[in-house]
């Protein structure tokens, strides 16, 4: 007989604010990391493709972020 585990549902929220967005990345985030919100003001400018609307989605920039975060350097 195979056990079956149910699968446990991950809540997520969508949509959220620069400043939302800004403060969860900077708990995951190690200090040379670390953002601002002029930092994501410059991110936004020089990659509008990736805000349709004024969603700052955690799951969806994050990874883009840091890699043109650490692209800067």
């Amino acid at each position: 007989m195979m056990l079956r585990f149910k699968k446990v549902p991950k809540i997520v929220k969508l949509h959220s604010s620069k400043k939302q967005f800004l403060k969860e990345h900077n708990r995951l985030s190690p200090e040379n990391l670390k953002a601002t919100i002029p930092l994501l003001s410059r991110f936004k400018m020089e990659k509008p493709s990736l805000f349709k609307s004024n969603d700052w989605s955690i799951e969806k920039l994050r990874r883009p972020f840091i890699l043109w975060l650490t692209s800067l350097s």
